[in-house]
């Protein structure tokens, strides 16, 4: 299989949670699964990491498990009838203090604040967008609102509203339990739904160190950015996460869909600039989740994003409810492939006023800069928290990284970070013992052979968090 920098997220769901998918799904390239924490209950999603982990021994390849947070449940109640259909023109009630089914004329809320989020004039976007309401006015715990776009509205379904506003915190009490959940299998990362700034990462982060200090474990926190507030928290919301997700869903309905596309090329530029990772997700390869071919704006969707720098692309419904989970995934693994063949910019022009004040990052460009110029066939970091992997991932560069770890939690995390494949390996105390397991790893693997040149990094003493401290060309014997 060709090597592939671009890093696939897929969705867990009935569509792909048997042994055997799962297995199929991993070979096929998928290098982080996400368990969607909206769905299922608390030992649905253990026994589901237990599968993974051991598909993954299977297929032979370590995969990261990402738990996605439900976040506010910020929707209608339910119908009488299970759904409405609402007629523009027409008056239409949504009443926190309702608790008889819903009609035709009104309905109840789960969100029992939106009466003190909205004013007469505010404009409210139902089911994603496709139903636009206006308030008119809000008495007591009702909201009065006549339908601009009409169309059906069934239970559940959820409310934004235009440019942003609501006051739901980001972590509800559901969400405090699944942290729970999550770190009791050790979830590598933990995505937030709906943080507006940096205090509700930080919340977030506080929560997964308590939850997972018995297991002496560590998770990633990476936020999804789908809330208009979010935008002018960018900056903040990075410098406390360990990545962002562009969530291109809740946040086009919040912002508008034209805005978007620029949107997404500034996260990915902004993440990549703080060191953080990124993730593209929402409706990528949609239609696939009927038809076995993607259409070309989904390609050219998924290549876009590749070509932006984003370090992984994610699928949804397309994996966990769809009839081809395991062909979208060989379809956007291709994608990827044929995107990153694109033309790379001279990665001189990286460091070009660039000062680095640490010295493991020195090292880090150091080693980029070299093996660009010398042809070099790989890259390799020893690293014991990941650290200097992903400062070289963050620069686009042919050659490939390959990080060598004694840690598997390690080794987990950094399957999502763009161009660097993460292997396993016991590092011995000396240095020249260690540099020449590091040889063999590679030959092992023919990822390098005789009169091949490549550079390796490590930190003297070995295995020292933060210690890399040096850099040396080798030309394979």
């Amino acid at each position: 299989m060709p090597r592939r920098a671009t890093k696939i997220v897929a969705t867990l769901g009935p569509a792909s949670n048997t042994p055997a998918m799962l297995e199929a799904m991993i070979t096929a390239g998928v290098n982080v699964v996400r368990l969607n924490f909206s769905h299922g209950k608390a030992q649905d999603h253990i026994d589901l990491a237990a599968l993974v982990r051991e598909a993954a021994v299977k297929a032979g390849r370590e995969v990261a498990i990402m738990a996605d947070l439900q976040g506010p449940k910020i929707r209608v109640g339910k119908f009488a009838d299970g759904k409405v259909q609402l007629v523009p023109g027409e008056k239409f009630e949504l009443d926190a203090s309702r608790t008889e089914l819903g009609d035709i004329k009104g309905v109840g809320l789960d969100y029992k604040e939106l009466p003190r989020d909205v004013k007469a004039g505010d404009v409210l976007l139902l089911n994603d967008g496709l139903i636009v309401l206006t308030v008119d006015r809000v008495i007591g715990e009702a909201v009065h609102t006549t339908v601009k776009l009409g169309g059906e509205l069934s239970n559940n379904k959820g409310i934004n509203k235009q440019g942003g506003g609501l006051t739901a915190p980001a972590l509800t009490a559901k969400d405090m339990e699944d942290i729970k959940t999550a770190m009791s299998f050790q979830a590598d990362y933990v995505a937030v739904s709906f943080p507006k700034n940096a205090t509700d990462m930080e919340m977030a982060r506080q929560l997964c160190n308590v939850a997972a200090a018995q297991y002496k474990h560590k998770p990633g926190l990476i936020a999804k950015i789908e809330r208009a507030e979010a935008i002018p928290n960018l900056a903040e919301i990075l410098r406390v996460s360990d990545g962002i997700m562009v969530a291109r869903g809740d946040l086009a309905v919040e912002v508008g869909n034209a805005a978007v596309p620029a949107l997404q090329k500034r996260m990915i530029k902004m993440a990549r600039a703080q060191d953080k990772v990124v993730i593209t997700a929402t409706q990528m390869m949609e239609s696939m989740i009927l038809n076995p071919v993607p259409t070309r704006a989904e390609v050219s969707d998924v290549a876009n994003a590749v070509l932006d720098g984003t370090d992984a692309v994610m699928l949804s419904a397309e994996t966990a409810a769809g009839k081809f989970p395991l062909e979208t995934i060989v379809e956007m693994a291709n994608i990827c492939l044929e995107a990153e063949k694109a033309e790379y910019k001279e990665i001189d022009a990286d460091f070009t006023g660039k000062q680095f004040a640490r010295i493991d990052q020195s090292i880090a460009m150091g080693a980029l800069f070299t093996a660009s110029h010398l042809g070099a066939k790989a890259i390799v970091a020893m690293t014991d928290s990941g650290s200097t992997a992903l400062w070289m991932s963050r620069h686009d560069i042919r050659v490939p990284i390959y990080a060598l770890t004694p840690r598997v939690s390690t080794q987990r995390k950094m399957t999502l970070f763009r161009n660097v494949r993460p292997l396993l390996m016991d590092t011995s105390a000396d240095r020249d013992t260690a540099l020449n397991q590091a040889e063999r790893h590679l030959l092992d693997r023919k990822i390098v052979q005789s009169g091949d040149v490549y550079a390796i990094t490590c930190g003297e003493p070995m295995g020292a968090p933060g210690g890399t401290n040096m850099l040396k060309i080798c030309m394979v014997p």
